[in-house]
């Protein structure tokens, strides 16, 4: 089969499509043949060994939409020619990738193999941390930093389906009327506003930050009573003032996630929870996958760096069948 690896740990250029074995399958797993795999921030952060990991001979990717090819020992859930998503540990920039089947969604139909790749790691990131550890309810404020990536707009679209009122921060008009047009309230442009100023009579319940740097202290004087200040990744610089004060007084829940390096059977256990009470969004078309970009498997390396300029809207895609 045809992989991306990783072969050199310095820029994007160091991605090389190669000749590899198919992934043998362990008990509990199956073999999906990959028609679409989903680019995301942490792949740049594995390339440059940011996980504590050798990045050498690795091939990137964490969400993956095929055709299930072979099932192993020990499986029952899925048989031959099932149309799956997936969240996988690593290895999706491939033309085949070995799961466990715990982990695989079923393609509503109607969707592409495209725009369902977009969908695992997003809605299994945003589900984890926004709903099952923040516990967002209806009737709260919701607000989100970086409205307008692949995390934002499956946040925005979640946050509202469940019945918050949402805010969102992003970096032009453009991404900004996607944000509100997807069911923001408002959307704040960083680069023309001060988001504090802008959303200071809010009160909002719970945050979800991409950025970390200085938006910390101004996400903790946004927050209402009983708030929670909720990290996936801190772009803009992992350390952050804390006015230890403002915890104290507002009762503030700080804290953060990664869904890679969770095991497998927290990851099973989340999957289970989407499809029971997620996956019927994306079914009935009120969650909708947001595709910027697709990309084949050969220019994975252009796909990441155009991740990395920030310039989308939504997700970007490898599309394995674009040059078969």
């Amino acid at each position: 089969m045809k992989a991306v690896r990783i072969i050199r740990q310095d820029d994007s250029n160091i991605l090389q499509l190669q000749e590899c074995p198919i992934p043998p399958l362990e008990p509990g797993q199956v073999l999906i043949r990959v028609r679409a795999a989903g680019v995301n921030r942490s792949d740049i952060l594995l390339r440059e060994g940011g996980y504590g990991t050798d990045p050498i001979g690795q091939i990137p990717g964490l969400e993956v939409a095929g055709i299930i090819e072979q099932c192993g020992p020990n499986t029952s859930r899925w048989q031959i020619g099932d149309r799956v998503c997936a969240l996988i540990a690593g290895g999706g920039y491939a033309d085949y990738v070995a799961v466990d089947e715990r982990h695989c969604l079923p393609i509503p139909a109607g969707l592409s193999f495209v725009e369902a790749a977009s969908l695992p790691e997003t809605v299994l990131t945003v589900w984890s941390t926004v709903f099952q550890w923040a516990h967002l309810t209806t009737g709260e404020n919701f607000l989100i930093h970086g409205g307008s990536s692949g995390i934002g707009v499956t946040a925005i679209q979640l946050a509202k389906a469940f019945g918050a009122t949402v805010y969102a921060t992003a970096g032009s008009k453009e991404k900004c009327a996607t944000c509100e047009q997807l069911g923001a309230t408002k959307c704040v442009n960083y680069k023309e506003e001060d988001f504090e100023k802008a959303l200071a009579d809010v009160g909002i319940n719970v945050v979800l930050d991409m950025v970390g740097g200085d938006y910390t202290p101004k996400n903790l004087r946004l927050l209402a009573t009983d708030g929670r200040l909720m990290f996936i990744n801190a772009m803009k610089g992992a350390d952050s003032q804390i006015h230890i004060p403002t915890l104290m007084q507002k009762r503030i829940t700080l804290s953060g996630s990664m869904l890679k390096p969770r095991d497998a059977q927290f990851k099973a256990d989340l999957v289970a929870d989407v499809q029971e009470r997620v996956w019927l969004l994306v079914i009935d078309g009120r969650l909708k996958p947001i595709v910027y970009r697709t990309f084949p498997l050969a220019e994975a390396a252009q796909a990441q760096a155009l991740m990395a300029t920030g310039e989308h809207i939504g997700k970007i895609i490898l599309d394995i069948l674009e040059g078969e």
